[in-house]
């Protein structure tokens, strides 16, 4: 998406929504086009990393890992392979996740996954392919498809955030089921990815709403 079109998804939310329109009133303009366009390869292996971990540990951890990396801290596939398994799970990272970006490697060598393909497919293809990964599952894949392939119309009806968001936002008694969000989303169309992003933002900005 271009900022352009970013513009023109807040008018167009902005117009089928009065929650969504307060939201952007309150929060300004849509800053997710910020979100970086790095290494298909570089993104999935911090994307296992970071997973249930805060930023700041997260970030530690893999500063150690690419500190053994054998070929000055690139991070390709072929130098995270030479790096043994023993030696990322003293860096801090669980035996799993280990196990996940070594897998992810070694397809991508092997090519079982073709990263650099990935922005000529369908959003659910992108899903398809990332999710052959060991540890990649569609909730690592749509925020893979929403921060770093930009994709305007993705619903991640799996985020806890987006959930508690919903909720809170239109005032709803219990958490959303995924149906109901998917309906209420409907109106958001092609722009639920912007839809998302200010509601992840609203879980900071509303009044009395602690963070999740």
């Amino acid at each position: 998406m271009t900022p352009a079109e970013y513009r023109r998804a807040e008018r167009l939310l902005a117009r089928r929504d009065p929650v969504l329109r307060d939201l952007i009133r309150r929060i300004g303009p849509c800053r997710l086009a910020r979100s970086q366009r790095e290494d298909p390869f570089v993104a999935m292996v911090e994307a296992i990393v970071w997973q249930q971990l805060s930023t700041r540990a997260a970030a530690t951890i893999y500063g150690r890992v690419l500190a053994l990396l054998p070929n000055g801290g690139a991070l390709t596939p072929a130098a995270l392979l030479d790096v043994e398994p023993d030696a990322l799970r003293g860096a801090g990272l669980s035996r799993a996740k280990s196990a996940y970006i070594r897998d992810l490697a070694a397809k991508v060598v092997d090519g079982t996954v073709h990263l650099d393909r990935l922005t000529a497919l369908d959003d659910e293809g992108v899903i398809a392919e990332l999710t052959q990964v060991k540890g990649i599952g569609r909730w690592t894949a749509e925020m893979f498809l929403m921060f770093r392939l930009h994709r305007p119309d993705v619903l991640p009806v799996g985020d806890l955030g987006i959930v508690n968001a919903i909720r809170r936002a239109y005032r709803l008694r219990k958490p959303p089921a995924p149906a109901r969000m998917i309906r209420m989303a409907e109106p958001w169309r092609p722009y639920r990815s912007v839809a998302c992003w200010y509601l992840w933002e609203s879980l900071d900005s509303l009044p009395g709403v602690p963070n999740v």
